[in-house]
């Protein structure tokens, strides 16, 4: 048998993604999930993919992950047969020794890396047994970059197959508080927007991603090879006040700076256009429509210049001008007339800007120089070192110089030292279609100045990050991280120092203010403190030389060995189970060519290869366990319908995460059986009188409602062991009720879900029932089950764990989760995936409760629906996660908040 190639690719942080050659006669994917946490702006991503090896014979499965480029692997993990496989980081000559031994070996091995446009990609592999099954896990960290006035979690789905268990879930958790939350891209768009959905309070938000298979196959952009779309979430924090905001813990601080009632700062720009022979085409065609967007947006106090060069320089104007209409408009004829020739002196053009920005001081502004180049220097002067010191002596710390390098001939490198070295930035720009907004996007980051030469200044603070910033624009966002000496926070003075236009302000902590400086009791800190000191050190290490380039690489492997960040410095090593097999994966390098994912030694006559996926959420095949024993990320990051909406266990979540993988058997399905007699009876559900509910025994339960941002949720009780209408869809004769248990305060013992007269799912704590017409089975094991072949429920699928339960059946999806509450185990419906029919009736059909304080004193008074309702403060538990957590509400009777009596939420029967 020939070798099968199969390829999945799962991106994560700010993109996350899957890309493969499915052959469901080989293998099968039968589980792909991404969990992202962010908090604090530090984002923590657990990709897990579970793939089974379906042939009766021994199969090759390949993990291949691409990840952000800013972001650092922290784990990687295998679990084949209940063993776990450790990846291992080690400096780069260690983990190349151990590399070469294998292949000395005759073992196998791999080495690989390769450069995209915002990932980096790794790549491990490993030989699974006949029938047997692999579980991949991989956590990376990155902190969180703010533009243009929010973050940005991307996530580009691509399975290139539908993948029956796919799930996407984020958790933000933002202690300055959260301002807004939007979804965006092509995968929250048309059917599958129904499979989002959102729920944020003041300092907490939650975003699922929950398509059916039928979803992945018909949304635009999709078909038989599944998902291939965008999904993208921005947010804000809130910024009250304007010094911003400090967490501190375990010795650590974090400082985050971004003031914006502040007045904006007319700027200098000089803007230095490579027009060489190279940029033909497509790349002086964008630039010119960039640049004519970017004089648009200029304002009429700025000042401005272009500058073009091959072998020469072509001057717009020799001087600043002011940018008014006129001038605006006689700088775009000039543009559209760019045309590319010659060859390529960098070194003339940049020192000629650099002269025209310091020939022309103003007062009160900032100067900013900008080079657009694609390739080297081929003209004049064309020794970097050279270079960098004419530019750097010329420019002498009085402006930043941002280097935008279009596509892969230029040198990034050489950009990156010469932005460095004079308080800028390099870009690389993508020979895409949409350059041009790449060229506009970068410049709307600098197109703002708030402040000039800002010092943070820290006193009874060690070890610092970076602290002097030539400006800040707005919309950015400074960061610096520290240790606080002897853990002395009383001697801890932070402070701020800059100039707005042409004042000396000063930021500190006003006492007319609450206290801006949190506690953070997790480490959290301090990776955020190893994960800036590394990043600065690696941008350091390419600007020095000598015995001080040898120290400041030394500092930064230390570092990145103790927290175990893949680097370019270092590399993971993975053991895998054949022989001590070896894999190895390295940090590529910006601007490097791809290498080829090498491979030797013994390998199967007849394999294949897949690549990667992420953790379930709340589910025992993939617990994560985080800080102080409590589930953490997959556990605390569920998201439920109204009525039953999840929320996170603590506010206090685990940020480096680790799986106990109990992988779920997916392929001894159970098999129908037939019963003599079907179980349970199909009258129609008739609802009760409000009456009925006195006969019943006075256990109560209480049921909560989201309301609309920031407000608290409403809460109110239910009395007596009681049927319940969950959700009811007319067109198809589809009904979720539910029984209330015997439990104060507790859940549901037994949730029904029916189609017609004959279709019948029931579930409870020990298992799931099914019924087709006279045909029963009865499963209580972790199988996924398919229901059969009957109208509505064919296409269903059942995944279970020890606690939660995934049911999808068409555009409804529908998780479970199992609970146990004073020795008890109690169940709780959240519905992930909404169908589109606006007619749905139950209380997973309600939407969020629109309300206002109408009187806070002496009673408290809300106003639902033009009515005046009296509530009072109370708790309830959200049990619609895997671990439930306590939250405050404002309580008042269930026809007070419902939109209709509570009678009509009631049933009969099941």
């Amino acid at each position: 048998m020939g070798r099968a190639v199969v390829g999945l690719t799962v991106f994560g942080l700010l993109l996350a993604s899957a890309v493969t050659q499915p052959n469901q006669n080989d293998w099968d994917i039968y589980s792909f999930h991404i969990n992202s946490t962010v908090s604090n702006r530090y984002a923590t991503t657990v990709i897990t993919s579970r793939v089974a090896n379906r042939m009766g014979e021994s199969k090759e499965i390949e993990f291949h992950v691409q990840i952000p480029k800013n972001a650092f692997i922290s784990k990687f993990i295998m679990y084949i047969d209940g063993q776990a496989y450790d990846g291992v980081v080690k400096t780069k000559e260690k983990a190349q020794q151990q590399y070469t031994q294998a292949v000395s070996r005759g073992q196998s091995a791999g080495i690989v890396s390769s450069v995209g446009r915002t990932l980096e990609e790794f790549r491990t592999s490993v030989t699974v047994a006949a029938n047997k099954k692999v579980t991949f896990e991989l956590t990376y960290e990155e902190l969180m970059r703010r533009k243009h006035g929010k973050y940005e979690l991307k996530i580009h789905a691509r399975p290139m197959q539908p993948v029956r268990d796919f799930k996407v879930d984020v958790y933000m958790h933002e202690k300055a508080g959260i301002t807004f939350v939007d979804i965006k891209g092509g995968l929250s768009v048309k059917e599958l927007a129904n499979a989002i959905t959102k729920t944020q309070e003041d300092k907490q938000a939650w975003v699922h991603f929950y398509p059916t298979v039928k979803q992945q196959q018909t949304c635009d952009g999709c078909g038989e090879q599944g998902l291939n779309g965008d999904l993208i979430i921005s947010y804000d924090v809130q910024r009250e006040n304007e010094f911003g905001d400090i967490q501190k813990g375990d010795g650590y601080f974090v400082h985050h700076f971004a003031p914006s009632r502040l007045p904006l700062i007319p700027k200098n720009v000089v803007f230095v256009i490579d027009r060489s022979g190279s940029m033909s085409g497509t790349k002086i065609e964008q630039t010119r429509t960039a640049l004519l967007q970017i004089l648009s947006d200029l304002a009429e106090q700025d000042f401005f210049s272009l500058i073009t060069f091959d072998s020469e320089i072509f001057y717009w104007k020799k001087e600043l001008v002011p940018a008014t209409s006129d001038n605006v408009e006689k700088a775009k004829v000039f543009t559209r007339n760019i045309r590319d020739r010659g060859a390529t002196d960098i070194n003339a053009a940049l020192l000629e800007g650099a002269k025209m920005l310091t020939k022309y001081p103003r007062e009160g502004s900032a100067s900013i120089l900008i080079l657009l180049t694609d390739g080297d220097p081929t003209s004049g002067v064309t020794n970097r070192e050279t270079i960098q010191a004419n530019v750097r002596r010329a420019i002498a710390g009085k402006f930043p110089l941002y280097c935008l390098g279009f596509g892969f001939d230029v040198s990034f490198e050489f950009l990156q030292k010469l932005s460095l070295t004079n308080n800028g930035v390099a870009r690389r720009i993508y020979e895409d279609a949409d350059a041009d907004l790449q060229l506009k996007g970068f410049y709307e980051e600098v197109a703002t100045p708030l402040l000039t030469d800002v010092t943070m200044i820290y006193e009874g603070g060690t070890n610092l990050t970076q602290t002097n910033f030539s400006q800040y624009y707005n919309g950015s966002e400074i960061v610096v991280a520290g240790q606080i000496l002897d853990n002395e926070v009383d001697n801890f003075i932070p402070q701020v120092v800059a100039i707005s236009l042409r004042n000396n302000v000063t930021f500190s902590k006003a006492s007319t203010h609450p206290d801006p400086i949190e506690n953070v009791p997790d480490s959290v800190l301090e990776r955020v403190w190893a994960y800036l000191t590394v990043k600065q050190l690696l941008e350091k290490e390419l600007l020095v030389s000598g015995s001080e380039k040898e120290n400041v690489k030394k500092r930064a492997l230390e570092l990145s060995l103790k927290y175990s960040f893949v680097t370019p410095l270092t590399s993971m090593v993975v053991t895998k189970p054949q022989e001590e097999d070896i894999e190895v994966l390295h940090k590529p390098q910006e601007g490097n060519p791809k290498q080829d994912h090498l491979r030797y030694g013994l390998q199967s006559a007849s394999s294949f290869s897949v690549s990667g996926h992420p953790v379930s959420s709340g589910g025992s095949s993939s617990r994560l366990m985080g800080q102080r024993g409590l589930p953490g990320v997959s556990n605390s990051r569920q998201m439920g319908q109204q009525g039953f909406p999840a929320r996170s266990v603590s506010d206090d979540v685990s940020y480096y995460a680790r799986s106990v993988s109990d992988d779920v058997s997916y392929y001894d399905l159970v098999e129908d059986y037939d019963f003599t007699e079907p179980v349970g009876g199909f009258t129609e559900q008739l609802p009760t009188t409000a009456s009925d509910l006195t006969t019943m025994a006075l256990v109560t339960h209480r049921f909560w409602l989201k309301s609309d941002f920031p407000s608290r949720p409403l809460c109110f009780d239910i009395s007596g062991t009681v049927l319940l209408k969950l959700l009811h869809h007319p067109s198809r004769e589809l009904y979720i009720n539910g029984e209330l248990d015997s439990v104060t305060n507790g859940g549901f013992s037994k949730i029904v879900i029916r189609v017609g007269s004959d279709q019948r799912l029931e579930v409870d704590a020990e298992g799931i029932t099914v019924q087709q017409g006279q045909n029963v089975s009865r499963h209580v094991g972790l199988d996924p089950i398919r229901s059969g072949s009957c109208a509505y429920l064919s296409s269903s699928t059942i995944i279970r764990t020890e606690k939660e339960i995934d049911i999808e059946a068409e555009d409804i999806r529908l998780i479970i989760y199992i609970h146990q509450k004073d020795r008890e185990h109690l169940l709780w419906p959240a519905l992930r995936q909404i169908p589109s029919e606006s007619n749905m009736d139950g209380l997973l059909a309600l939407k969020s409760v629109v309300y206002e304080i109408s009187q806070q004193s002496p009673l408290i008074k809300v106003k639902i629906n033009e009515s005046e309702v009296e509530v009072t403060s109370a708790t309830t538990t959200d049990y619609g996660l895997g671990s439930p957590r306590f939250m405050e509400c404002f309580h008042a009777s269930a026809d007070h908040i419902l939109p209709r009596p509570l009678s009509n939420f009631l049933v009969k029967q099941l």
